[in-house]
C-alpha cells in the first residue's frame, strides 16, 4: 500500500506541475507590457527621497469606508508635510455598480487637469449616494454616467464638459482604469480602502483608519530616522 500511495502521490504532483506550468504560460503571455507610468495619483507635490515615508491607499470612490477613511488619512498627510508621501490606487470593486465609471471619470480628469483629481475624488466621497447601488437600480447605464460626468465638470469646471464627456468614449481611458484594477489585484488587494506603508500592509483591511492611528503608525518610523542619523559619525574636515 505505501508504494502504492507512494506512486499515486508522484503522478498527481506530476500531473498538477504540468497544469501549473500551462496556467502559468498562459498569464505571462496575456499579460501586456509595463504601462509607462507608475499606477495611481500622487496626492503630494513635494520632493520624495530615501527617507520619505510613502503611503499607498487603495479606495473605490463609492465605497463609504474609503469616503470615510480619507478624511483622516488627508489630515495626517497634511501634519507631517514633506516627510510622508501619498499614492492613491484605484480599486473599482465589482459589487458597487458605477465603481468602475467613477474611477474612469478619475482617469479622465486627471489627464485633463491632475490639480483636480484629488477635488473630484472628494466630490465623488460627498455625493456618494448618488451612484450607490440601489439609489441608481432604477436608472439607465447612459443615466448614471451622465450624471457622473455632470458632477465631474461641476467639480472641474464646466468647462470642461465635453472633454469628460469625450474622455468616456475613449478607449485609453478605459484601458488607464482596467489597469489600475488589475495593479491593485496584483498586490493582492481584494478590498478597499487597504493601506500600505512603504510597501508593507497596514493591518485592518477594509475599514477606516483614524488620526490618532496614522501617529501610531508613522511617529515610530520618524523616529527611527532621526535616531539612525543620530548615529552616524560625525565626518571633521
Amino acid at each position: 500500500m505505501g508504494t502504492e500511495k507512494g506512486t499515486t502521490y508522484l503522478l498527481s504532483s506530476f500531473f498538477f506541475s504540468i497544469i501549473l506550468t500551462i496556467v502559468c504560460q498562459r498569464t505571462v503571455k496575456a499579460q501586456s507590457l509595463p504601462p509607462a507610468k507608475y499606477d495611481g495619483f500622487l496626492y503630494t507635490n513635494h520632493r520624495v527621497d530615501s527617507d520619505t515615508i510613502m503611503i499607498e491607499a487603495f479606495f473605490d470612490p463609492v465605497c463609504p469606508d474609503s469616503r470615510d477613511a480619507w478624511p483622516p488619512l488627508k489630515q495626517a498627510i497634511h501634519h507631517y508635510g514633506s516627510r510622508v508621501s501619498l499614492i492613491v490606487h484605484l480599486l473599482p470593486l465589482p459589487y458597487h455598480d458605477y465603481a468602475f465609471s467613477t474611477s474612469r471619470a478619475l482617469h479622465i480628469v486627471n489627464l485633463l487637469n491632475p490639480s483636480a483629481t484629488f477635488r473630484l475624488l472628494e466630490s465623488f466621497f460627498e455625493y456618494q449616494g448618488r451612484f450607490y447601488n440601489a439609489q441608481t437600480s432604477n436608472k439607465s447605464r447612459d443615466a448614471v454616467v451622465d450624471e457622473i460626468i455632470k458632477l465631474a465638470a461641476e467639480t472641474v469646471g464646466n468647462s470642461y464638459y465635453s472633454a469628460i464627456e469625450s474622455g468616456f468614449n475613449d478607449r485609453k481611458t478605459d484601458l488607464k482604469t482596467r489597469i489600475s484594477f488589475k495593479y491593485s489585484a496584483s498586490r493582492g488587494v481584494f478590498g478597499t480602502p487597504t493601506f500600505y506603508i512603504n510597501g508593507f500592509a497596514v493591518p485592518d483591511s477594509g475599514s477606516a483608519i483614524d488620526y490618532k492611528q496614522w501617529r501610531s503608525f508613522i511617529d515610530p518610523l520618524l523616529l527611527a530616522q532621526s535616531r539612525k542619523r543620530d548615529d552616524l559619525p560625525h565626518l571633521s574636515l
